[in-house]
């Protein structure tokens, strides 16, 4: 009899875990049903920065640019400007993130701190490739690996538009900045 005591709770034992998975199964389905998910599978996340721009304006000690006028294609991905850490030796910086309407990545990067130094930390290892002229400017081309780069000094701050996108699209972002 114990024999048969034994055998019967392992049956129960294995129907129980089945029930419980069961149950476990219909709420991740039923949350799967309730959750939203994007449809198309597009991973970019877009962000705003107008405000994010028109605040770092204000706070900035030299012309900070931010684009205008672009087309909905360019989608802003990442945004943030950082005060000068009193002290530490680093200037104010702007940061602009987007994914072009080819799908590739373009920045830009704007500092008070050395040419030097931005180009270093922004397009490292990139070679000078010519100069492009942008809304009456001219700016130097930089050509890396996987990147490129154009430069440009003006009012107290070195602007870089760095990323994998063409010197075309760079071109296009340069044309925005106001």
């Amino acid at each position: 009899m114990a024999g048969e005591s034994k055998g019967m709770r392992g049956r129960q034992t294995v129907r129980d875990m089945v029930l419980s998975m069961l149950a476990v199964g219909v709420v991740v389905w039923v949350g799967y049903l309730f959750l939203p998910h994007d449809a198309d599978g597009d991973p970019v996340h877009v962000v705003e920065y107008k405000v994010a721009a028109a605040s770092a304006k204000r706070g900035a000690p030299y012309r900070l640019l931010s684009p205008e006028g672009l087309p909905d294609q360019w989608r802003a991905t990442s945004v943030g400007y950082q005060p000068a850490a009193n002290g530490k030796g680093q200037g104010n910086a702007w940061h602009l993130g987007f994914v072009t309407p080819s799908g590739q990545y373009a920045a830009v990067e704007q500092s008070d701190v050395p040419r030097d130094v931005l180009v270093g930390a922004k397009a490292a290892g990139a070679k000078p490739d010519g100069t492009s002229e942008v809304a009456g400017r001219t700016w130097e081309r930089l050509q890396g690996e996987k990147s490129r780069a154009l430069v440009v000094q003006s009012d107290g701050a070195t602007t870089v538009l760095t990323g994998t996108a063409s010197y075309e699209e760079l071109a296009e972002l340069a044309q925005a900045l106001k």
